[in-house]
């Protein structure tokens, strides 16, 4: 018993000591969400919808806002590169399966789940959005104009929102806005706008993105900073009024979702013994 609290003592002192920048620590996650990818918060509900990447199992896991296990759904769909996950109005959960790091997939998806099947305790047969970019044309592209990878996806007014993530050299920070209707069969992505966050290094990627529940802000989450904008018309985002807000953190950072108008869930993987947490940023 002595030697239990003594070692629970030793973990309170070092989260204490941990610097999180301008985070403010919520959780650690369980050990089934080391690879975290995506999170979700449908209609402000109480719970937390995450989801791994590539190589795990085609499962969605709910969560408390204590990053405690709540309940699983499993898919019949295979996992193949699970990016991020959103919902619209209804509840609906949307899976993006679009992970394309060598630029040379034909087989982009976003798999819906329907409100009443997220208590299911059989594998779901998830309705399947199938989409291609407009302005790809080979497979994979010269290594310049790899700019087809996705890591990041939101539902407004019936449509699926995407933002690429580019694989080209010193323009690691391009991203393109795409939009995809928000109903199962095959779409041609419409491309709506480019914005460019850094050129630096891998920690200018955008890995996630949301609007906010009044639909006033769109956050797109890198490494280490959040964009929001606001002020825009229509669903050309870029085209609004840009605020950077800097974490004062840096790690790899890959899901984000609004808590309340302005405060953002986020999470990041587990790597070298950081990271895979939850954590809320306020944008007051």
């Amino acid at each position: 018993m002595k030697k239990y609290t003594l070692v629970l003592i030793i973990f309170i002192l070092t989260l204490g000591c941990t610097n999180y920048g301008q985070l403010t620590l919520i959780a650690q996650l369980p050990d089934n969400l080391e690879e975290v990818s995506g999170i979700e918060r449908p209609n402000e509900s109480d719970i937390l919808w995450m989801h791994n990447d590539s190589g795990n199992k085609s499962n969605v896991f709910a969560m408390d806002i204590f990053g405690k296990t709540a309940g699983v759904i499993r898919l019949k769909q295979k996992n193949k590169d699970w990016e991020d996950i959103t919902s619209d109005d209804e509840g609906n959960l949307y899976i993006a399966d679009f992970g394309n790091n060598d630029n040379k997939r034909k087989n982009l998806v976003v798999y819906k789940v329907k409100n009443e099947q997220l208590t299911s305790e059989e594998k779901i047969d998830a309705e399947e959005i199938k989409f291609r970019y407009p302005d790809q044309e080979k497979f994979p592209p010269k290594k310049k104009d790899r700019f087809f990878d996705a890591e990041s996806i939101f539902y407004n007014n019936g449509y699926l929102y995407i933002f690429s993530k580019s694989r080209v050299k010193d323009r690691y920070g391009e991203t393109t806005l795409y939009k995809v209707r928000a109903t199962p069969g095959e779409h041609l992505a419409i491309l709506i706008g480019k914005f460019n966050t850094c050129d630096d290094d891998l920690s200018c990627w955008i890995t996630a993105a949301d609007i906010s529940p009044d639909k006033t802000k769109v956050a797109l989450l890198n490494h280490n900073t959040v964009f929001v904008f606001t002020n825009f018309e229509g669903d050309n985002f870029f085209e609004g009024e840009l605020k950077k807000y800097n974490l004062d953190h840096t790690s790899q950072k890959e899901g984000m979702t609004f808590k309340n108008n302005n405060t953002l869930y986020i999470v990041d993987e587990k790597s070298h013994g950081s990271g895979g947490n939850l954590y809320e940023f306020s944008l007051n």
